[in-house]
């Protein structure tokens, strides 16, 4: 289905939990955050429905979130259920990485496609300090296990830190050129805990890229890998593997948005950057069926905006990331 600026809208990404074993220095506070009581969260069978209403109006790609949607108990059971879906032809998970290795089998044959992994350092310590409790080499494992299972592409996900990891952005963009390993930069937004400072350590995809070429050579364009949604990937001489720029701030994508995203309590966002959301829990357990949850999905795609106004910051949103999805 097209929304009112044609854009074609057939991508969810559904957050299954706001809970998180890590507690990231940009996404929410040492302490945590108050996590939503248990009868507030979707059930494996909710968002089952929830897709299943949903290609009625043209979804047909999934992608797992959270928090860390690997927390979530259930969740091979509901990628067994949306594989079973016809009109879903790619199912994917973001991650932190630190159960990825136990559960990559399982999620394989459960019929996950394919995977991202957060990963901001290759330093132990300095991945201990922004993760506050996260351990490097648990993740690094599940990188490989991901691509011994063929969970590919496997895509690394760094967000880009002035005074943090802006001495190792070559070493990640290295990482391409030993492995198919598809390694996208993200620029700082300024939501969560970030708000106040990300303007202080943020980098523009450009810089990032001049930092690459000038120790690894230069970079050709390379065409859409699947799942390549809003990053513009090129290659560096030989590499098996893509370098991936994702610039929300800089060079924004929102003329080719294509998705709308599940928050774990049931409410319907069509823009990650607004606070417009269409509930569909209510409606769901006040007995809602097929086509009227697939109604309030068109109401939620032609309330889509037109573009971001992160330039305003995170507009106060009453909640951080890791309670909306990544």
């Amino acid at each position: 289905m097209q929304d009112r600026f044609q854009r074609q809208i057939n991508y969810l990404r559904i957050s299954l939990t706001d809970r998180c074993n890590l507690r990231c220095v940009y996404c929410m506070p040492a302490e945590g955050v108050q996590w939503l009581p248990h009868k507030e969260i979707l059930t494996i069978e909710e968002v089952a429905a929830v897709v299943e209403a949903g290609v009625q109006v043209g979804i047909r790609k999934v992608r797992l979130t959270g928090g860390e949607p690997l927390v979530r108990r259930g969740i091979i059971d509901l990628i067994k259920r949306l594989n079973g879906i016809p009109e879903i032809d790619d199912i994917a998970l973001t991650t932190n990485g630190m159960l990825l290795g136990d559960m990559a089998g399982d999620l394989k044959a459960a019929g996950l496609k394919r995977v991202n992994v957060s990963l901001d350092t290759l330093d132990p310590a300095r991945f201990h300090s922004v993760t506050r409790c996260g351990d490097l080499n648990l993740v690094l494992r599940s990188i490989n296990t991901a691509l011994d299972y063929g969970l590919e592409p496997v895509k690394i996900n760094t967000v880009a830190m002035r005074g943090f990891n802006d001495d190792e952005l070559v070493d990640l963009a290295r990482l391409t050129l030993e492995k198919p390993l598809h390694v996208r930069f993200i620029e700082l937004m300024p939501i969560g805990t970030s708000d106040d400072w990300s303007h202080i350590k943020f980098i523009s995809s450009q810089e990032i890229r001049e930092l690459i070429t000038g120790t690894l050579g230069n970079l050709e364009d390379e065409k859409k890998i699947p799942g390549s949604g809003p990053a513009r990937y090129c290659r560096l001489s030989g590499a098996p593997g893509t370098i991936g720029f994702i610039s929300a701030m800089s060079n924004h994508f929102c003329a080719t948005c294509n998705r709308l995203r599940l928050t774990a309590s049931g409410q319907l966002r069509p823009c990650l950057f607004s606070g417009r959301e269409v509930d569909l829990k209510q409606v769901l357990r006040a007995g809602a069926g097929p086509d009227e949850l697939a109604h309030i999905f068109q109401k939620a795609i032609l309330s889509k905006p037109d573009s971001h106004d992160l330039a305003a910051s995170w507009q106060k949103d009453d909640r951080i990331m890791s309670q909306i999805g990544g």
